[in-house]
């Protein structure tokens, strides 16, 4: 029932941001030629974005996950939301582990307007790559001094509705499509990070799944690497 609305709001944004998908993945594959980090972070629901690029079978190995329990809705609803408006909370988070120059930070953040995203693109101390929309940002009621989109140095346009929810796309009420257009942006940055890497002679530190043969040891060498500046990964 949804297959052309989703397919066409993927073929969209990879349209929209092709050119921002190739200075993205210019600045991680500047990271891992630095031996440097992709630090990414989001609140709510975007938080399910920032798992995507943690750990994952097929992804990068250098990612270091910004979290806070009180950003989790399965750890209360209302908390998050209450979470991601309050000032203060991105330093808090910062503070564990600061970005450095060679680092790039990914924000995640549908609406782009309340506290915790903006000010943890300000303080990044990295370049900052934006996952968002435009329209939702220029629609949402502001809650911090500026936007995420002020914040970035490079943004990552879902073109998501306002309000995020795309059927019936007459009066939309369901079907949020922020989460699924947030992955396909963050796999096209890492498909032109792997290609352009082979052409350069470069090698990416990618997982491999544990549940296939070998997976497991392919894996050690990444975890003794990453895990004394990754805590997620003990």
């Amino acid at each position: 029932m949804i297959h052309d609305l989703v397919a066409g709001a993927l073929a969209r944004a990879g349209e929209r941001n092709s050119g921002a998908i190739r200075r993205a993945a210019g600045l991680v594959l500047a990271a891992v030629r630095a031996d440097a980090l992709v630090f990414t972070g989001g609140a709510g629901h975007s938080l399910a974005s920032v798992a995507e690029t943690f750990y994952r079978a097929g992804g990068l190995a250098c990612v270091y996950p910004l979290y806070h329990p009180d950003l989790l809705p399965l750890h209360g609803a209302a908390t998050s939301t209450a979470a991601e408006r309050r000032s203060g909370l991105a330093a808090e988070v910062l503070a564990e582990r600061a970005p450095g120059p060679d680092d790039v930070v990914f924000v995640f953040s549908n609406s782009g307007v309340n506290p915790y995203p903006v000010e943890l693109a300000e303080a990044a101390g990295a370049p900052v790559v934006a996952v968002t929309s435009r329209a939702s940002v220029e629609a949402a009621p502001r809650r911090a001094h500026s936007t995420l989109l002020e914040q970035a140095d490079v943004v990552l346009d879902t073109g998501v509705r306002p309000g995020d929810a795309a059927f019936p796309e007459d009066d939309p009420r369901t079907v949020a499509l922020s989460s699924l257009l947030n992955v396909y942006l963050w796999n096209e940055v890492l498909a032109h990070v792997v290609t352009t890497a082979a052409q350069e002679g470069v090698e990416v530190p990618l997982w491999r799944s544990s549940n296939v043969e070998g997976g497991d040891a392919a894996n050690v060498a990444l975890l003794d690497h990453y895990r004394p500046r990754v805590p997620a990964l003990r």
